[in-house]
């Protein structure tokens, strides 16, 4: 009763106790395809601030988790 069920679940669910780099390698491949997806219904503006966001997380993730 009064319980909210959750939506469906993501095709690839975060493992919320991996460590920094993994969890920058997840944010890369998934703002990479969403990037994909707005390039494709022709939202550039959105597909450039996804794919800075891809950019990002791939520099943390080759970095080694560490933040400059």
């Amino acid at each position: 009763m009064g319980h909210k069920r959750a939506g469906p679940a993501a095709p690839h669910q975060p493992n919320f106790r991996a460590g920094a780099v993994e969890t920058a390698a997840y944010i890369a491949e998934l703002s990479g395809d969403l990037a994909l997806l707005a390039r494709r219904s022709g939202f550039d503006t959105l597909a450039y601030l996804l794919d800075i966001a891809r950019l990002e997380a791939d520099n943390i993730r080759a970095s080694g988790g560490r933040r400059s």
